[in-house]
């Protein structure tokens, strides 16, 4: 291996523990306790995107149709999402989120802000190094959203 591909392979590594880490501290915080990382992305998903159906959703999540249905009916029945259906095909049906769905997304997206605040706040970290973190955010989301 070459002294630069060997060095985007210790970038890569370092990058993934460390994002890892956090991700896993970061889920800890949801703002209802039995709801699960799948389902928090779902409804996250339609908050951000709207309404979309069952495939296109078990597509997004990489997950079957047959579980992502499985997880619709589930968040169906705690409120926090409405089968809508299409217009034209009724047999194709739309899924959309409600306000309580969309208010479970909030606080748990506001929750781990904070978690990560006070985590970052702990560390003192200087001006600069914020910005690198900042900067680094920046960077890390040309990556995944390539």
């Amino acid at each position: 291996m070459s002294a630069p591909d060997e060095a985007l392979h210790l970038t890569a590594t370092d990058l993934r523990m460390a994002v890892f880490r956090l991700a896993r501290r970061l889920r800890c915080a949801r703002a209802v306790d039995a709801m699960s990382d799948a389902q928090l992305a779902v409804l996250a998903t339609l908050r951000l995107h709207g309404r979309r159906t069952i495939s296109a959703l078990a597509e997004r999540e990489r997950v079957t149709a047959p579980s992502m249905t499985s997880m619709i009916n589930g968040l169906e029945e705690q409120g926090y999402v409405i089968r809508i259906p299409d217009e034209e095909d009724r047999r194709r049906v739309h899924v959309d989120i409600t306000e309580a769905g969309t208010a479970i997304v909030a606080e748990t997206i506001q929750q781990r802000d904070q978690l990560l605040a006070d985590m970052l706040g702990e560390l003192d970290f200087t001006d600069d190094e914020l910005a690198t973190l900042r900067e680094a955010a920046a960077l890390m989301r040309r990556v995944v959203d390539r």
